[in-house]
């Protein structure tokens, strides 16, 4: 039997940012994944992309994962945010001497560059791709046996398997979900007029229209909202006629455009789990918590979950305490449960809030707009809840060490 400190199921984003983070600070982690990791590389494999905030992309530079995605992501100085294309808009916008509001990434990119640092980890066992047949956790620990019959002892599990975790429903851990009974239909265009490195968030009464800049310049990705009763149909336009129909709900703010990926789609829910700790149990990302992508948050909430988790387990390791100790879930639990709610319940609400039909909403968004666009505090204050600066931050997050 293989003798681990923290055996994590679920190898992507989150799961391996997890195992990279500890293996720097010596704690002895397994990875297992029943996705073949070749197939989540491939070129367009899923087409989506993410908006790693400043904060997410100091944890990515700590464990050396940075470097790897020099010149391959395009930061974000403006996020320009509007009713429909009614006159009235949010703008928020950095100068050149500020961190970025994020830095936009193809996931590919983003497993590509995990994949090459775990590669070079020193103590990180990876089963890739293997399932667990049988998965077992009580007061002395934690043994996972995998199909193929290998064997795996730890102290602590750790479920990153995204928003069907089968641990976190094995646990009984309870979540409020609801079905947004929409669909986020997922591409990328060139276009014409640069984007000079805007994210452009357009609220239409049938959802959320957003262009994300990527590299070069004149290349967004989209994250298209439509009814699910309309996604088929959406789906199935032909070339000309879809990209008109893009071109409506952008008003032409990008110029000319083309298709440049193949058109994907995935339905869209809310969940977030009453608790993210159990018996030498931790949830982490998607596991414990899923939010609709209109603030791009998703990912990042993950990544303060990996940060928050490494910080408490390598605490508790250098006073003697064991990962699976109660006390540091505990911890965990209590430090990560208020920002993901509230992050969670401010998503959500704004879905609900542009989604209110009718003229006088949209005055009173319209106004709520202008009010922050006057007040530099408040705009400040959202403006750092985009880089993730907001709140008790994790030092990873900070760019120190722990």
């Amino acid at each position: 039997m293989q003798r681990k400190d923290v055996i994590i199921l679920g190898g992507g984003l989150a799961g391996m940012t997890l195992a990279l983070a500890l293996d720097q600070y010596g704690v002895r982690c397994a990875v297992v994944d029943p996705v073949d990791p070749d197939k989540t590389v491939a070129a367009g494999f899923d087409g989506r992309v993410s908006a790693i905030s400043s904060s997410s992309y100091r944890l990515l530079e700590a464990i050396g994962v940075g470097a790897r995605l020099q010149g391959k992501g395009c930061p974000i100085r403006r996020i320009w945010v509007s009713d429909g294309l009614s006159p009235g808009t949010l703008d928020f916008e950095t100068s050149e001497d500020d961190d970025p509001l994020g830095v936009m990434f193809e996931n590919r990119e983003l497993r590509i560059a995990l994949q090459a640092a775990s590669r070079e980890a020193k103590q990180l066992a990876l089963h890739i791709p293997a399932r667990p047949a049988e998965v077992e956790r009580d007061l002395d620990g934690v043994r996972v046996t995998l199909e193929d019959g290998t064997e795996l002892s730890g102290s602590l599990l750790v479920a990153a398997e995204g928003r069907h975790s089968p641990t976190r429903e094995a646990a009984h851990i309870h979540s409020a979900r609801w079905d947004y009974n929409e669909v986020a239909i997922i591409t990328a265009i060139h276009h014409d007029i640069p984007h000079q490195n805007t994210a452009f968030e357009i609220f239409h009464s049938d959802g959320p229209f957003a262009m994300l800049p990527m590299l070069p310049g004149t290349r967004s990705a989209i994250v298209w909202t439509v009814p699910r009763k309309r996604a088929q149909a959406t789906l199935a336009l032909n070339e000309r006629a879809f990209l008109a129909e893009m071109q409506k709900r952008m008003g032409g703010l990008l110029g000319e455009i083309r298709l440049a990926s193949p058109r994907s789609s995935y339905p869209l829910g809310f969940h977030h789990s009453a608790r993210i700790v159990d018996t030498r149990l931790a949830l982490v990302g998607d596991a414990g918590h899923g939010i609709h992508p209109v603030a791009g948050q998703g990912l990042n909430l993950g990544f303060r979950d990996v940060a928050a988790l490494t910080e408490v387990l390598v605490e508790g390791i250098r006073i003697g305490m064991e990962p699976g100790d109660a006390q540091l879930l505990k911890r965990y639990d209590r430090w990560r449960s208020l920002d993901n709610l509230m992050v969670s319940g401010v998503s959500d609400s704004v879905i609900r809030l542009f989604g209110l039909p009718g003229g006088a909403a949209s005055a009173v968004r319209r106004l709520g707009m202008g009010i922050i666009g006057k007040l530099p505090p408040l705009k400040h204050r959202f403006m750092d809840e985009a880089r993730g600066e907001s709140g008790d931050v994790p030092k990873l997050l900070q760019g120190m060490t722990i």
